[in-house]
């Protein structure tokens, strides 16, 4: 009862989080308008708005809108693909980073950045490094025999160090005055090229991917006891733990396809929101997507209104995330016990 409470607490206050995020901007609106304009644009009601419908089709549909989603997409994939890898690792100091995807996604974008202007060549660039980096993770943990998990960690390891050292040498070669800066302010994260067909190409995957996730919950409970006993309990280790790392690694690569580099989220939410419901993966993994989905739409809201020009998305999840994370990691400890 208290957690289907707490699961609808936070589906209202992301919506309502949504509707305050459509009213704040440079340009005000108010919230009378913001709904009357989406009743007539849904049912074609003649609703009587104080700015002209053109303009705030404009601001709410092709700016505001999109981006508030983008925002919603990276919270929620961000949470969910950490409290999965968290989970699934016995760590609770993993983040989605963990297999190098965070690292080959931005070599791929700054790549291409430097080889094409097209925004669609940089994205699926940036997606198809992602995925090259964590299986490079696997070919080394599958090169050497022992511990599958140590051995997947380490190999995340070197290559989330390769694909940095390569990120190193475009920005090297990239033009100083036009490409560098660029990539720069692009690996600080942000939303400002958030646009809706973006969301309509990063839609179906995201949704698939979290709901996926979250109907394997369950299973991560089993494979939080170890290899054996979920073995013994007739769980197909291997497989679960396949297609959740497939599924965790195309979220984390599409987080970086719409915000580049957003740091901390995957790794401070899922103790936040292990602290509000307990170490139960079949209500955690819902109640992370939806924490750090809310969390990220007021952090937005933050890095474009705080001061006239924005701030980058991933410098403020940092100085938010770091002494947070100092304060909260000893309580969160509890819920590994």
């Amino acid at each position: 009862m208290r957690t289907g409470l707490v699961i609808m607490g936070l589906a209202c206050a992301l919506v309502i989080a949504v509707l305050v995020s459509l009213v704040l901007g440079k340009y005000p609106v108010s919230i009378e308008d913001v709904c009357g304009f989406f009743l007539w644009k849904i049912f074609n009601t003649g609703v009587n708005l104080s700015v002209d419908r053109q303009l705030l089709e404009n601001i709410l549909l092709n700016i505001r809108l999109p981006r508030i989603v983008a925002a919603v997409f990276v919270g929620a994939s961000l949470s969910i693909s950490g409290a999965a890898f968290q989970a699934m690792f016995l760590n609770p100091l993993v983040s989605p980073g963990i297999l190098g995807v965070l690292a080959g996604a931005s070599f791929g974008a700054a790549l291409g950045m430097i080889l094409s202007k097209s925004w669609f060549f940089v994205q699926a660039s940036c997606f198809v490094f992602g995925f090259l980096a964590v299986m490079a993770a696997v070919g080394v943990a599958r090169f050497y025999k022992g511990n599958s998990i140590i051995l997947l960690i380490l190999g995340g390891v070197i290559s989330g160090a390769l694909f940095t050292s390569l990120l190193s040498i475009v920005k090297y070669l990239a033009d100083p005055y036009n490409q560098l800066p660029a990539i720069v302010y692009w690996l600080m994260g942000g939303l400002t090229l958030a646009d809706a067909g973006t969301i309509r190409g990063t839609a179906i995957p995201v949704v698939a991917g979290v709901g996926l996730i979250i109907s394997l919950s369950g299973y991560l409970n089993v494979l939080s006891m170890g290899d054996e006993e979920a073995r013994a309990m007739g769980v197909p280790v291997e497989r679960i733990r396949i297609v959740l790392i497939v599924m965790a690694t195309m979220l984390s690569a599409i987080t970086v396809v719409l915000a580049g580099m957003v740091g901390w989220v995957g790794l401070i939410i899922p103790h936040i929101s292990r602290m509000i419901v307990g170490p139960d993966n079949r209500v955690l993994i819902p109640v992370s997507a939806l924490v750090g989905a809310l969390y990220l739409v007021a952090v937005d809201d933050v890095s474009r209104l705080l001061f006239t020009t924005e701030i980058p998305l991933g410098i403020i999840t940092s100085l938010v995330g770091i002494p947070f994370f100092v304060v909260v990691l000893k309580r969160a400890g509890r819920g590994w016990s």
